[in-house]
Parts: C-alpha cells; sequence; structure tokens
C-alpha cells in the first residue's frame, strides 16, 4: 500500500520571481516541514550574466520568502564528467523543493534529456516534494518543447523539441507553453510565448493525435495536485487546455479535476493542409501558414469554441485577425452562468457536463481555513461549466 503523498507540479507563466508569485510559492512551502530546495541554472547556463541570474534568485528567496535555496549548478552536459552529472542528479533527488525558471528552453532541454533529469524530477514529485517551473523552464516539462528563441528570433520552421515529459505523471499528453497572454509586440502578435497565433497553429497540427497544449498566462500558476488529481490556478491570469482546435479556460482561483482535462474531446478536428516546401513537422509531413485544407478550413483564420470555466474578475484575451474574444471568468448566474463571445454570432450558453465525466465538474478554490489565503490543499466547492460561441 501507498504511504507517500504525491506531490505538486507548479508551472508558472512567468513572475516566478516577481510579488505576483511569491503568495504562490509560500503556499507551496506551508505544507513543507524541513524545506531542501535546489535551484536549477540550466536554462540560464550559456548567458553572461550567470553570477547575477542566480544570486538574483537566492536573493528573492532569502528575502521575499525567508528560504535558504541552494544553487545547482549544471552548464552543459557535453562538458561535464560522469561524477559531476551523477552529484547533480543525487543533489535534485534529495531536494523537496526544486526551482528552474528564466532562459532558454531549447539550451535547457539538450542538456537535462541525456542527463536523465526527467526521472529525478518524478521522484521528487513521488516522495511528496514540489517541482515548480516557471518561463523557460516550464517549456521543457511536457511531451514536446517549442524552441522559442530559434523560431522567434531566428527565423527557424516551426518545430518541436522532444520534452522532458515530467507531465505525463498526471495522464496528460501535452506540450506547455508559458507567457500564453503576452503583449510585449504592441502592434504584431506576441501571444504563445511569442509565438503568434499563426505560428501556434501550425505546431499544433504538428502534434500526434491526442496530444494538447497547456498554457499558462503570466503572471499565472497552474498547480497540479498529483494525490488530489486536481489542478488549481492562482495569480492574475488563466490556465488553458487547447485540444483539436477547441479551448478550455480555466480562470484564476478556480481548480478542475485533471480526469476533466483528460476527458475532454473537442467536437472537431485539426486537419494537415498541404505545405510549403522546407516546413516539416515531426512526422515528416509538410506545413502549410493560411493553406486552405480539405474541408476548406483556412488555418490563418481559425477560431476556437472556448469553455469557460471558474470565477473572478472579468477579462478577455483576443484571438487574433479574424477575430473573436473569450471573455472568461464572470460569476455564475444561476445553474448555467454566463460567458461572452463577441464579433461571430450571438453568445449563447449551455451545459456542456455530458462532455466531461461527472466527477470532473470544475470547482471554484474556496479560503484557508486558518489563515484566509489560498492554500493548493484546500477543499473547494463545485462550480459550473459554460460553453458559447
Amino acid at each position: 500500500m501507498r504511504s507517500v503523498t504525491l506531490g505538486i507540479l507548479a508551472l508558472m507563466g512567468s513572475g516566478e520571481t516577481a510579488p505576483s508569485m511569491t503568495k504562490v510559492h509560500r503556499q507551496l512551502f506551508k505544507p513543507i516541514t524541513e524545506i531542501r530546495a535546489v535551484s536549477l541554472d540550466t536554462p540560464y547556463g550559456f548567458q553572461a550574466n550567470l553570477p547575477q541570474m542566480t544570486e538574483k534568485i537566492v536573493d528573492y528567496f532569502s528575502t521575499s520568502l525567508h528560504v535558504d535555496i541552494k544553487p545547482l549548478s549544471f552548464l552543459n552536459f557535453a562538458d561535464s564528467s560522469d561524477v559531476a552529472r551523477a552529484v547533480f542528479r543525487q543533489e535534485v533527488r534529495a531536494a523537496n523543493y526544486v526551482f528552474s525558471g528564466p532562459g532558454s528552453p531549447s539550451y535547457a532541454v539538450h542538456q537535462w534529456r541525456p542527463v536523465g533529469l526527467a526521472e529525478d524530477l518524478k521522484a521528487v514529485l513521488g516522495e511528496g516534494g514540489v517541482v515548480c517551473y516557471a518561463s523557460a523552464a516550464a517549456l521543457t516539462l511536457g511531451r514536446y518543447t517549442v524552441p522559442v528563441y530559434e523560431i522567434y528570433k531566428v527565423g527557424a520552421t516551426v518545430h518541436w523539441l522532444d520534452g522532458l515529459d515530467v507531465l505525463s505523471m498526471t495522464g496528460i499528453e501535452a506540450a506547455i507553453i508559458p507567457h500564453f497572454d503576452n503583449a510585449e509586440g504592441g502592434n504584431y502578435d506576441t501571444r504563445y510565448c511569442y509565438l503568434g497565433r499563426d505560428r501556434l497553429e501550425l505546431l499544433e497540427r504538428q502534434l500526434p493525435e491526442g496530444v494538447g497544449v497547456l498554457g499558462i498566462d503570466e503572471h499565472t500558476a497552474a498547480l497540479i495536485d498529483l494525490e488530489r488529481q486536481t489542478l488549481s490556478v492562482a495569480g492574475k491570469g488563466n490556465v488553458y487546455w487547447r485540444r483539436g482546435g477547441e479551448e478550455l479556460a480555466f480562470a484564476s482561483g478556480s481548480s478542475v479535476d485533471l480526469a476533466a482535462i483528460r476527458s475532454f474531446e473537442p467536437t472537431s478536428t485539426i486537419e494537415h493542409a498541404p505545405a510549403p516546401v522546407d516546413a516539416r513537422g515531426l512526422d515528416g509531413r509538410r506545413l502549410g501558414d493560411r493553406d486552405v485544407g480539405a474541408h476548406g478550413v483556412d488555418w490563418g483564420r481559425r477560431l476556437h469554441r472556448p469553455v469557460v470555466v471558474g470565477g473572478g474578475p472579468a477579462r478577455s484575451a483576443t484571438r487574433g485577425a479574424g477575430r473573436s474574444r473569450l471573455r472568461a471568468g464572470r460569476p455564475t448566474e444561476g445553474p448555467a452562468g454566463r460567458c461572452g463571445h463577441r464579433g461571430h454570432g450571438r453568445p449563447r450558453r449551455h451545459d456542456v457536463e455530458d462532455r466531461l465525466s461527472a466527477q470532473a465538474t470544475a470547482q471554484r478554490l474556496g479560503p484557508s481555513s486558518s489563515s484566509g489565503a489560498w492554500s493548493p490543499t484546500d477543499s473547494v466547492p463545485a462550480f459550473t461549466i459554460t460553453m458559447c460561441w
């Protein structure tokens, strides 16, 4: 009989050392009686400001959280010795709070995959520990990883890299994309971790059937409790589950059973369109940008049907040229609640519990019984799922 409680996989969209995420770190530390926290520098291990980056992280944990976090350095797999690799892995496994954040996801995954870090992170979670990965590091934990810099800055053909797939512990097959609501581009689309909508849809078309995308807004955390089998949302934005051209949006302050995500079946499927020369996906087939597929689907203008889950203040996320808007998180009114979708037909709503298992009803986080602060282990009452398009 299993006696050890499984841990929490915390995925942050950004702001991992900002005040917006301090409360989340604090609540993740709360149930740990003897903290053994480590910070991995690999994602930014190639940067000239490596010492300053490490110092900033250590200072943040010391000043804001009163936690002494131990920096673990693993800069390059090829240049490391067998002894250095073994020591690094042992120290990761000895920790009960493993943190990593900014840098390059492609650089990180090229060092972590050959050293076998995925098994060490799974061991930490299996022993009840916390793996808290943010921004670039979070990108590495899915089945596939986006090489952000190569696509956004270098102009590489859109493609996936193999990820560490620590997320598979949840039974969910997905790529993880932080910075989901990024708006730094101003007059051009930098949502979806600087990919923009068109590139995101090209990447989604390369994914094997059944593999989705877990998106996390900036200054937002997806907190996956492996013991309770729930995903809770904390911070300023939403968490999204995208699959088959459809999207579930979970508002800050809400919680959903992982079974709801695993069992979600989209009503539509993503078609493979004709592709331009030089662009190939994981299966070697060519990809197309704004090509019309067999059923007349214009991939450059495709609209998604969001299922809005949770409460909190009303907010919107633009969906690109053509454009629908998702208004997520309005309080429910009566048994069905409301959600809005502007620009393409009148809004309508209906209960979608027939598409999700009865046990997988979304839930809103309740206040902590002790301090009034949110806790990932708090019990939560039932909440309503609504759908509109």
